[in-house]
């Protein structure tokens, strides 16, 4: 008996651990839309082209083109297309997900500010850490996962120096709060003997972490500029008790008198180190390209610490089998008018995870990117901008199965079909 609770006090754990992976992004839980300019070109150039106040998100060096003092705020809408469909081969009775991903609004403050030709400072706030996925009540993955919300926010002090007119430097410090919430439901009737309502696993904590955001740009001429930029890996440490709620009574008392109900549970994970090359180069008065290149540590985000302490604390260590994704983008702005700029790129992001370690918390796959959008100056002081991207992620398989130490696995299988995520963003400028 007391080998079998300490495999439920495993099994606990692991799945607090696995529940950790849930994201809506299918690109990774990092976004490029930030509620910026940035939307409408999807990330082309973003660390060389230094336009708006939203470089403080992409390269800090960009601070160094920009005079005087600039303010940038912004909201965003994002909505997707995420519907699991199980397949013959699942066991587990239930309907279909409808859509995990329903309207999520965000939103950005830049702000940039010009102290001599040479130095530059800026702070910023945006979310740019995940979304939330919510499936149907009762559904047939429930067992996998119900409901999950992985979503971060970024406060961002910095600093640029440009020493003469071809280098800018930047470098900042990157504030991160991290929120995780997650419920998976649990089978009261394990054995099949009994039809009893599920129960539900819970979790939920947040976290602060710190790193370090570098920038440079080179510019070998006018109208040319080389960006490159990186940010640190940020550690979380996530700690909250396990809670089952609407569990059997006789089940309830089990684990309690086991010290699995209120066993504090600690979650470590790390936020991924990133790294982007990007080209700015204008063509004519009125044409310039843009590209980016860009890669992210997402192996070591699969790398998750965790750890059960009820007197008698059980750790493993979890690896989800995430690889690192590389993402390359193209973009182009046409001058229409003195006053309309037009904005609009294409974008591929690797998958972080292969067709056979996917799982229901964590529907990943390879993505493209198509975006438009348009800034229009109302008059010296004041630029609107209006974007728009699709984010295709097309058909992701899943076959996953759970073991558990009374009765047989649960198995299910299916697709999420033609998935999709849209992103809808407005913001407005004011240069003093």
């Amino acid at each position: 008996m007391r080998t079998g609770f300490r495999r439920w006090a495993q099994l606990s754990t692991l799945v607090a651990g696995l529940a950790l992976q849930a994201t809506a992004d299918a690109s990774g839980l990092l976004l490029y839309e930030v509620a910026s300019d940035n939307v409408g070109l999807a990330n082309a150039g973003a660390a060389a082209r230094a336009q708006h106040p939203g470089t403080l998100a992409s390269n800090i060096a960009g601070m160094s083109f920009l005079p005087g003092t600039q303010i940038s705020a912004g909201l965003q809408l994002l909505h997707g297309n995420l519907e699991f469909s199980q397949d013959t081969t699942s066991n587990v009775p239930g309907r279909d997900s409808g859509s995990a991903m329903e309207w999520a609004p965000g939103g950005s403050l830049f702000l940039t500010h010009q102290l001599d030709e040479n130095w530059h400072v800026g702070f910023a706030s945006y979310g740019d850490l995940g979304l939330s996925i919510d499936y149907e009540n009762a559904w047939s993955g429930r067992y996998f996962m119900q409901n999950g919300e992985l979503l971060g926010m970024t406060l961002l002090p910095s600093v640029s120096y440009r020493p003469d007119d071809q280098w800018s430097f930047g470098i900042g410090l990157r504030a991160m709060y991290v929120m995780f919430d997650t419920q998976i439901a649990v089978d009261n009737s394990p054995l099949g003997i009994l039809d009893r309502p599920d129960g539900t696993l819970n979790y939920k904590d947040s976290d602060w972490g710190l790193g370090a955001s570098l920038g440079l740009i080179y510019q070998p001429q006018a109208g040319t500029r080389i960006g490159l930029s990186y940010t640190s890996e940020v550690a979380i440490t996530l700690s909250d008790a396990l809670k089952l709620e609407d569990l059997d009574p006789g089940i309830t008392n089990l684990l309690t008198n086991r010290g699995i109900i209120g066993a504090d549970t600690q979650i470590k994970m790390h936020m991924p180190q990133t790294l982007t090359l990007s080209l700015y180069q204008q063509i004519d008065s009125q044409w310039a390209l843009l590209a980016s290149a860009n890669w992210q540590d997402w192996s070591r985000f699969g790398q998750v610490g965790v750890q059960l302490d009820s007197g008698n604390p059980v750790s493993a260590s979890l690896d989800a089998n995430y690889r690192d994704t590389w993402h390359l983008s193209i973009g182009t702005q046409y001058q229409a008018t003195h006053r309309l700029l037009w904005n609009a790129g294409l974008a591929y992001d690797s998958s972080p995870i292969n067709d056979s370690n996917r799982t229901l918390s964590m529907p990943l796959g390879k993505t493209w990117r198509i975006a438009t959008g348009f800034t229009y100056a109302l008059d010296q002081q004041t630029d609107l901008n209006l974007s728009y991207a699709f984010i295709w992620m097309g058909d992701m398989p899943i076959s996953q199965q759970k073991s558990l130490p009374v009765a047989e696995p649960k198995q299910t299988s299916g697709s999420f079909n033609n998935a999709w995520i849209q992103a809808l963003s407005a913001s407005a400028t004011w240069h003093f």
